[in-house]
This record gives C-alpha cells, sequence and structure tokens, in this order.
C-alpha cells in the first residue's frame, strides 16, 4: 500500500494536472467563468486517504441540511471550510476544519501536496485543495451542526467508469443543470468543485499506481 502512497505523492509534484482535469467533471458553462476575484473568500479542503480491508479509502461529508448559513447544504464534499484570520496558512484551515467537523487530529495527517485551486461562484469561494493521508483507520465522529454524514469510499471506485455518469441537479425552485458530470458513491451524488478535485486528482495518478 506504501507504493501507492509514494506514486500519489510524485504525482502531486508540479507542474499539476490543473483547471484542463478539474473541467472533465465540470458542467460546460464551468469553461466560461471568470477567475477567482480579489475579494473572493479563501477556503481549503482536506482529500484524506485513510486504510481499510488493505486499500485505500477517501474521506467525504454529507454536509448538514439543516444549515441556514451553508450555501452547500445537503452536499457531497471534502471536510473543509474558510480560511479564519487565527489560522496560519490554508494548510492550516484544512486540517483544523477536518479536525471540528470528522474528528481527524491535525498532527495524525501526513501531507503528501496540493491540487489547483478553483473558484466557486456562489459562494464566493476560491477553494484551495490539500491532499493527505493517516496510517490508520481515524477516529471519525461527524460534527452534529455541520456534518450529516461520513462516507468511507474507496478510492478505486472513482478510477472505474461504472461510477461515472451524468445527471440532473436541481438547484432552488427554478433552476436545473442538465448532463451534469458525477460520481456515484455509496448512493451519493458527488458533482461539482469536489467532483472537478477528485477529477484532477485521479489524473496526478500514473498509470500502474
Amino acid at each position: 500500500m506504501d507504493a501507492f502512497i509514494t506514486c500519489l505523492s510524485e504525482g502531486l509534484t508540479p507542474p499539476l494536472p490543473g483547471r484542463e482535469a478539474q473541467f472533465r467533471m465540470a458542467i460546460m458553462a464551468r469553461r466560461s467563468y471568470a477567475p477567482a476575484p480579489e475579494d473572493a473568500r479563501k477556503a481549503a479542503v482536506l482529500a484524506l486517504f485513510f486504510p481499510r480491508n488493505g486499500e485505500w479509502h477517501i474521506a467525504l461529508i454529507q454536509r448538514s441540511a439543516a444549515n441556514p448559513n451553508d450555501r452547500h447544504s445537503g452536499q457531497i464534499s471534502f471536510p473543509g471550510g474558510s480560511f479564519d484570520a487565527e489560522d496560519e496558512n490554508l494548510l492550516h484551515t484544512a486540517l483544523r476544519e477536518a479536525e471540528e467537523e470528522i474528528n481527524v487530529p491535525a498532527n495524525s495527517v501526513q501531507i503528501l501536496g496540493a491540487l489547483t485551486s478553483l473558484y466557486i461562484p456562489v459562494s464566493n469561494f476560491e477553494v484551495f485543495p490539500f491532499v493527505g493521508y493517516t496510517r490508520s483507520i481515524p477516529d471519525f465522529r461527524p460534527e452534529p451542526g455541520e456534518v450529516q454524514s461520513i462516507i468511507e469510499a474507496p478510492f478505486r471506485i472513482f478510477q472505474e467508469a461504472s461510477f461515472e455518469t451524468t445527471t440532473e441537479i436541481t438547484l432552488g425552485e427554478h433552476l436545473v443543470l442538465r448532463d451534469v458530470p458525477c460520481f456515484w458513491v455509496n448512493g451519493h451524488i458527488v458533482w461539482g468543485a469536489t467532483a472537478m478535485i477528485l477529477s484532477e486528482l485521479l489524473a496526478c495518478i500514473k498509470p500502474g499506481c
């Protein structure tokens, strides 16, 4: 299993696959979006690998549908959140949020690298993804106010074509997005920024890893 981590670490060495890899799992209109404006808020997420049953899994969360302050409530995402003035840097933000949201101590995570940032216009956030791993299964516990559930997904399913498809997404009362690229994970639809981050992550893994 360590061979995969070594391979992933090498794949995260710049230059990264970047936005072209992200766009593979984005709606067509995404290509015309403007870059992050100067007033965009900063956020960071953690793509966390951990071993279970002899293979690497990755941790995702279903955001609480009852949080009125979350523009992405109910959706599937990586653990993470906005940069606080007390944070040393964006990596600190990602680790702090993972500890708060899913009970993974920051000092138990070994960081492998970072992926390309991406801008989310609906919430005006520029998101900075980091990739790390733990050597044992974390004692996952969802933070009740923010996390509805924790999804432990075998990473191999993102590499299998049968788990990748398109779907229709309804946002609010009047907006319907059609032919949205997504992954089906444990009965959940993973789309949008999370799917785009996963797409670049997959592109970092060389054949044979």
